[in-house]
């Protein structure tokens, strides 16, 4: 999938929003305005690891790239080493 992180599988997801638009006294909702879908993408950014020995690209969420940096699995940025 294009749009995915390559560790946990976070995708983009849809769900409603409405804006918010209220009325002229009592701040009532006179006149509500229309749910509209919503996409929700991740926070994914792409780093370069190598892994036994090869030099791969991946796509990780935001989440699993401070969950592995705070184990110490990933030593630097460009030249990391997954494992």
């Amino acid at each position: 999938m294009a749009f995915a992180c390559d560790n946990c599988g976070k995708t983009a997801i849809s769900g409603r929003s409405q804006r918010h638009g209220r009325g002229v006294a009592g701040k009532r909702w006179k006149k509500r305005a229309q749910m509209t879908i919503k996409v929700f993408k991740p926070n994914l950014q792409k780093i370069a690891v190598v892994v036994s020995g090869k030099r791969m690209s991946l796509k990780l969420c935001a989440k699993c790239l401070k969950k592995f940096r705070g184990k110490g699995k990933l030593q630097s940025f460009p030249n990391a080493i997954l494992g």
